[in-house]
């Protein structure tokens, strides 16, 4: 059962976040590098996508939690699906934000990825990223872009009661998070994981 909801973005931390949930005993926790290149989960979350909700409980069975995309754009059909589950909302200033967007998910060198992870029987599937553009995803600039990533953030924080939320931001490390979810402060240092370098760095090995 799903009892920690990520509504935020890709690019706010949400590695570091996936790091720190399962340190914290929130695991397994679904994030979109669970969906690269399983054809059973790209399939799901296409259905998920376009709103149906067997497709969405089959997709995030047996998780604690969730972060990332595809999920965080269905922070509200979770919600519904699991309403006990506390929502994280992480955050970034949006022009940092749409800088690493753009350099990591926007970056035109993550179509070939798209594209190979297309291919064979490993599908990333044009029906789930197709489905993601549908939901808003993609690149249109980084005006609109931003607004994007601003509506988005503000439509959860006004969905959301104040009491099962926690807008957060991973350089606030253990307190907050631990606070919110009623955990004691893990003696390790907060995960630092997943800058765009290191990301760009995983692509080029992946197109090799």
């Amino acid at each position: 059962m799903v009892e920690v909801i990520g509504a935020g973005f890709g690019r706010t931390g949400t590695l570091s976040l996936h790091s720190a949930l399962e340190t914290m005993g929130y695991g397994p926790c679904h994030h979109m590098r669970e969906v690269l290149g399983n054809a059973d989960a790209t399939a799901a979350w296409a259905k998920a996508l376009r709103g149906d909700r067997d497709a969405l409980r089959a997709a995030v069975d047996g998780y604690r939690a969730t972060l990332d995309f595809p999920a965080c754009l269905l922070w509200r059909e979770l919600k519904e699906m699991f309403p006990e589950a506390k929502v994280l909302l992480s955050v970034r200033e949006p022009g940092s934000w749409y800088r690493s967007a753009a350099a990591t998910l926007f970056d035109p060198v993550m179509e070939r990825v798209v594209a190979k992870l297309s291919a064979g029987d490993s599908p990333m599937t044009a029906e789930m990223m197709a489905a993601m553009a549908d939901r808003g995803f993609g690149h249109r600039g980084e005006d609109e872009t931003i607004a994007w990533f601003l509506r988005h953030n503000e439509a959860v924080q006004a969905g959301v009661p104040a009491d099962e939320l926690l807008v957060y931001r991973v350089t606030e490390g253990w307190e907050p998070l631990c606070e919110f979810l009623g955990t004691e402060v893990p003696a390790e240092p907060f995960p630092r994981v997943n800058d765009s370098a290191e990301v760009a760095a995983k692509v080029g090995d992946f197109l090799g």
